[in-house]
């Protein structure tokens, strides 16, 4: 076996210096190859370090063996990126593998695009500052051209502040729709087409691109007019792209933003694959750079959370409903819900441009037409207030979403819980809603484990304070929720309880509260948490270490709000200090029986928390669902009240000795 490795190393051997006869030196890569190629086999390795993870796409037929994103640690200078690359290569080259560098990446992080065999895969875990390794996976744009009748949607002729970046096919720029609209970069970076009679007219290479980019600015179709579009080519004629080729993407338009800083601006992925670690982790670096980025979330029927972009948390990601603003669905198609979906838009057969003609229109449905119309909504919503954060943003859309319109029962059962039911609108023309308003959504977590005492965690967006956090579980079975912070970020941490079927985190996550807040626990169990002077109470939780929680009783009135504990359970109060903020509760406790009780912030009060009092029925948790507190009972005969902590801006005619 040596002997065939020698061999196969000689020829390689014999081949680079056949190439090199023809230059004056060697260059500092084949000196590292040959170098390393006539060390004595028998030489052990030097390090004996842990090996990096490896991750590859979950869906078999979206894999690309052989290409790989090598991920180097944080704190990784290019210099270290280069030395691995050839590193890499000379530890290949002795065992008498070639591989090629395809891409290099320095923006979201630091790492490189390599074509090797996979036999390569296990010195590459090996090399130093590696921190992952992520097979390469393809991407699909999220249209289906479905024969339904068009939808007439109102359009605006706002965004002209706005720049938008479209990740997508090529772009038909001389459509009258967008034309002078849109402006094509330089980046291109696509996959070679399927089959070998692949035609590549420009009507069917232009098609997605062109008409998503109508839906977001066109002069008759488009949903923000004004708006700017940069088109960025990632995805070939047939709709599809790599996630290596989205990195690259990414990091092209964060380079140019450094050159040339455009705010706000908007970026849009109207595509899906796998999930990829990588492609989310650069995604959440945009967003922290002060870019918005809105993402399709799949027409596979399936859970969002399973896809990429779309289950990146920090991500605007939008599902799709049809004419009678129900979830987008024929067949086994249609669109993704869950937990990682924030908000749904019309996505079914949307009118807009067409590439077959510059006067051409056509309609395509999916959840990249529902991305495009958000990003359009979006744009009008900074166009009035470029300021406003992404989670700001996120919080406006939501405020001006139609809710409740969505029928449950046209949900999979396991997400009509986490699955937000709302569909987003333009604003009112009247709206004078900013980003410094009080502004509050709920965060649900992953189900937990069915074990006893397993956690599970709810996290609030970047720019996102967290104000309280409760629980739910299906039977009732749960050991109640804490507070917890985790690398300067709160975590909303639920806990299942004995004989549980699992349980979910909800944060209430909040913008424009102006305030100083933290979490404060009970001093030891069984005694309150209570907040400091001059501070509001802004949600109560509470948890025992048994594996059953009992709700607890409520809240006291007053500026100096508390949260009592039930013997044995440690307390948490969420308390804020400001000036302008005035909290209160509000409570409903019906005389009857009720499996679930719900009590409501009057308007121009925001929900802040939401708590459940039983009486001796079983209560199975409390959420928050839009500005109304719920909270669902399992059985027992003396029913159960619902507790909201309802907050608001103090009007500036109020003096602040006159807070509720």
């Amino acid at each position: 076996m040596k002997s065939v490795v020698t061999v196969c190393c000689l020829s390689f051997l014999l081949g680079l210096v056949a190439v090199v006869e023809t230059d004056e030196d060697y260059t500092e890569d084949e000196e590292m190859i040959l170098s390393l190629i006539l060390q004595d086999d028998t030489q052990p390795e030097a390090e004996s370090r842990p090996s990096a993870q490896f991750y590859r796409c979950t869906k078999d037929a979206w894999r690309m063996p052989g290409q790989y994103i090598v991920v180097m640690r944080n704190g990784t200078h290019v210099n270290q990126v280069e030395r691995t690359a050839r590193r890499l290569r000379a530890k290949a080259a002795k065992r008498g593998y070639l591989i090629e560098i395809l891409q290099t990446y320095s923006g979201a992080f630091h790492g490189f695009l390599v074509k090797m065999s996979s036999d390569v895969l296990h010195m590459a875990v090996k090399l130093p500052h590696v921190e992952y390794i992520e097979e390469d996976s393809s991407i699909f744009a999220q249209s289906i051209p479905w024969n339904l009748q068009p939808v007439i949607l109102v359009y605006s002729d706002d965004g002209a502040k706005v720049g938008v970046y479209l990740l997508d096919t090529s772009v038909q720029v001389t459509h009258r729709e967008i034309e002078d609209r849109v402006m094509v970069t330089d980046f291109n970076s696509v996959p070679e087409e399927d089959g070998v009679r692949v035609h590549r007219q420009a009507s069917q290479c232009d098609s997605h691109g062109t008409h998503t980019a109508g839906v977001v600015s066109g002069r008759d179709s488009g949903v923000a007019r004004g708006a700017s579009v940069n088109s960025v080519r990632v995805l070939n004629c047939q709709g599809k792209g790599t996630v290596s080729g989205a990195l690259a993407g990414l990091e092209y338009i964060q380079s140019s933003l450094m050159s040339q800083p455009i705010r706000p601006v908007i970026v849009l992925l109207p595509f899906v694959g796998g999930f990829s670690r990588t492609l989310n982790t650069a995604c959440r670096k945009m967003v922290e750079s002060d870019t918005v980025l809105i993402a399709a979330a799949g027409n596979y029927n399936d859970d969002a959370c399973l896809y990429s972009p779309a289950s990146e948390p920090e991500v605007i990601t939008v599902g799709a409903v049809n004419l009678a603003d129900q979830p987008l669905s024929t067949g086994t198609t249609g669109t993704n819900v869950g937990r990682c979906v924030d908000v749904f838009a019309p996505g079914d057969d949307i009118i807009s441009a067409s590439s077959d003609c510059s006067t051409c229109f056509t309609t395509k449905s999916g959840t990249s037409q529902a991305a495009a119309h958000v990003a359009g909504i979006a744009a009008v919503l900074l166009n009035l207030s470029p300021n406003s954060s992404s989670a700001e943003l996120l919080q406006q859309l939501l405020h001006h979403s139609v809710r409740q319109i969505i029928n449950p029962e046209s949900l999979p059962l396991n997400h009509r819980l986490t699955t937000p039911n709302m569909v987003a609108t333009l604003p009112d023309s009247t709206s004078t809603l900013i980003g410094e308003d009080l502004l509050c959504r709920s965060v649900w977590s992953e189900r937990s484990a069915v074990k006893g005492l397993a956690t599970t965690t709810a996290r609030c967006r970047h720019g996102e304070e967290m104000l309280s956090c409760s629980s739910f579980s299906q039977n009732g079975a749960r050991a109640g929720e804490r507070v917890e912070v985790s690398n300067g970020q709160k975590e909303c941490v639920a806990v299942n309880g004995n004989g549980g079927h699992g349980v979910f985190a909800v944060a209430r996550c909040c913008t424009g509260h102006k305030a100083q807040c933290q979490m404060l626990e009970s001093p030891k169990r069984g005694e309150v948490a209570e907040c400091p002077p001059d501070h509001q109470l802004t949600g109560c939780s509470s948890s025992s270490s048994s594996g059953d929680v009992s709700d607890s009783d409520r809240p006291p009135h007053g500026s100096r709000g508390a949260c009592p504990a039930k013997r044995g359970e440690m307390s948490y109060a969420s308390c804020c200090h400001t000036s302008s903020l005035e909290c209160r509760l509000k409570e409903h406790d019906p005389t009857g029986l009720s499996e679930q009780v719900e009590v409501s912030c009057e308007d121009s009060w925001t929900l802040t928390g939401c708590q459940g009092l039983s009486h001796g029925s079983g209560v199975c948790g409390a959420f928050a669902l839009g500005n109304t507190c719920v909270v669902h009972t399992s059985g027992g005969d003396k029913g159960t009240a619902a507790i909201a902590t309802c907050c608001r801006h103090r009007p500036r005619h109020l003096c602040p000795h006159m807070a509720l």
